[in-house]
């Protein structure tokens, strides 16, 4: 720690649990602050009573109050760097750039408790590991904070690499799903701390350990070395309640760069996250370690306070909702599709759900709160490969939710999975028969089915009986798109690639499905979209010719 920096003689001990700001006195940006039988209290305006209520802070108290102010820097390395040509354009384009809500989470709670906080978001920025680590070396920081999922964790390793040989000596962390899943396995030597499960509630027992308020031993989910021996802390959960803990600090992020590819066009966007949690265990979700199962909600008023904020701040209105199933509970997305009518917010949202959750009454009313993209996943038509892979929703229900949408103008999207146990050529073109035949989908993602760690699918992979062998075990070419890693049945990576490639050109040879496209990804991607085709087709009229006899005149 820097013990230059200025001294912060305050340590937040409550919060306000209407807009979840630390009670620092002198220090509330959101009214005036006075003391009432020994607690604090502020002008809050979520707080219909028009003061927040008292609580105590549920982050441990300091024991030193007169400490340095740390500097947590957050960096988030580009991930659309490792894919290459049309499926690089695609994933910046249409995919968009997501901004990372996992860490703005965490600086918001570190920059309530004191902490000086400053997020660096290489994917929105543009910036390689080297440009990454360059402007990290730049910031004074005394503490580093990576994350990374499965199939992006060999960058996160990278930059932390790359910091050590720049010469850096600040600590680094490492979360997020990986490394919850594989625990010390991806404790790699470069990492000097580890969280395993949500940070929300490790994380700032994690900083009052830095101050030597309480001892590594003492917080949650932690891995760490003791001289040579690594230790491991039990795991614990968020809270239920997610309006305990702040909105993702935004303001550190380059809310400019995030775009989106809708019908509607490129439209800058947000994330938020109204209920973390799925109740369903799909095989190729890693449902247990992840502790997925476990529902966890904000409540509706929280999530509005926060969308107002974003419109009012940074004239955002487009948000992904990041919640697992958007409609999991009926009467609450009626009542935030309510108050956003009631409140005239003048915005436009999408998120992913189940066909069989949504029903006429419902759309007609998301629509009018601003609903303009839902997306189901399909994954096949194979009625015993739906059993396999766990997934309880009637195949009638797609058709009906498609038409629905249609119906109330909403774009659709529905993802494919290619390469699940028990798939076989004629299963995946069965599929495409569906896709072909129902004129109401109007659009389709084909991905290959990727056995992550913590999955059923991946156990299934690594073990016997199950006609899936994992061929490769490197978690970085874990991509779905153009690359595969498991054998199934007779099908090889290389047939699971070309029968993607299939898919695509099934569904988008139709005209009357461009349309989307252009609007999504601009000229550009419509004619990345004919040159795609055109090379599928090129190469299925080869296969053809090849496949064609040879007059004994001509051998």
């Amino acid at each position: 720690m820097n013990k230059d920096k200025p001294i912060n003689p305050v340590v937040p001990e409550q919060y306000c649990e209407y807009c979840d700001s630390a009670l620092l006195k002198g220090r509330n940006e959101f009214g005036s602050i006075f003391e009432e039988d020994g607690g604090l209290e502020h002008a809050c305006p979520n707080n219909p009573n028009q003061f927040g209520k008292r609580y105590n802070l549920r982050w441990p108290k300091k024991v030193n109050k007169a400490y340095s102010i740390m500097k947590i820097v957050f960096l988030y390395p580009r991930w659309t760097g490792d894919y290459t040509g049309i499926a690089k354009y695609f994933a910046r384009r249409s995919g968009g750039t997501y901004p990372p809500l996992n860490l703005g989470i965490l600086a918001a709670i570190s920059e309530n408790c004191g902490m000086d906080s400053e997020i660096i978001d290489a994917e929105a920025l543009h910036l390689s590991a080297s440009d990454l680590v360059s402007q990290a070396m730049q910031k004074s920081a005394d503490i580093f904070v990576l994350t990374g999922m499965s199939p992006f964790f060999h960058l996160s390793v990278e930059v932390a690499e790359k910091l050590r040989v720049a010469g850096s000596k600040t600590p680094i962390c490492i979360g997020g799903q990986h490394i919850t899943i594989v625990e010390e396995k991806g404790f790699k030597a470069v990492f000097d701390f580890g969280f395993v499960g949500e940070g929300e509630e490790s994380w700032p027992v994690f900083l009052n350990a830095l101050e030597g308020a309480c001892d590594f031993s003492q917080v949650p989910g932690l891995i760490y070395r003791d001289g040579q021996e690594v230790k491991k802390n039990p795991r614990t959960n968020a809270s239920k309640n997610l309006d305990i803990y702040p909105w993702p600090a935004r303001h550190l992020l380059p809310m400019s760069s995030y775009r989106l590819g809708t019908l509607r066009g490129r439209l800058p966007f947000t994330t938020i996250q109204t209920i973390r949690g799925c109740p369903w265990k799909c095989i190729f979700c890693a449902s247990d370690q992840l502790e997925t199962t476990r529902i966890a909600k904000r409540s509706i008023p929280s999530v509005l306070s926060e969308i107002e904020h974003v419109v009012e701040t940074w004239n955002t209105r487009h948000f992904m909702i990041v919640d697992d199933v958007l409609t999991l509970k009926r009467n609450r997305t009626i009542e935030f599709c309510n108050s956003i009518i009631d409140r005239k917010i003048d915005i436009t949202f999408e998120g992913s759900t189940r066909a069989n959750l949504v029903d006429d009454e419902l759309l007609e009313l998301m629509k009018e709160a601003g609903l303009i993209r839902l997306s189901f996943g399909l994954e096949t038509v194979d009625e015993e490969m739906r059993k396999t892979m766990n997934k309880k929703v009637p195949l009638e229900a797609y058709r009906e939710a498609n038409l629905l949408c249609n119906k109330h103008n909403i774009e659709a999207l529905n993802s494919v999975m290619i390469g699940l146990p028990g798939e076989t050529r004629e299963n995946v073109r069965e599929t495409l028969r569906f896709l072909r035949q129902s004129r109401e989908v109007k659009q389709a993602n084909f991905a290959i089915a990727t056995p992550y760690p913590g999955t059923a699918f991946y156990e299934m992979a690594i073990g016997e009986g199950h006609g899936v062998d994992l061929v490769i075990d490197d978690f970085s070419q874990y991509k779905r798109y153009g690359q595969a890693v498991t054998k199934i049945g007779d099908l090889t990576p290389a047939d699971l690639v070309e029968l993607q490639n299939e898919g695509f050109v099934s569904v988008y040879s139709a005209s009357w499905r461009w349309l989307p496209v252009l609007k999504k990804s601009g000229v550009i991607g419509l004619l990345l979209t004919f040159v795609r085709l055109f090379k599928m087709l090129t190469i299925r009229a080869r296969r053809r010719l090849d496949a064609r006899p040879i007059h004994p005149s001509l051998q």
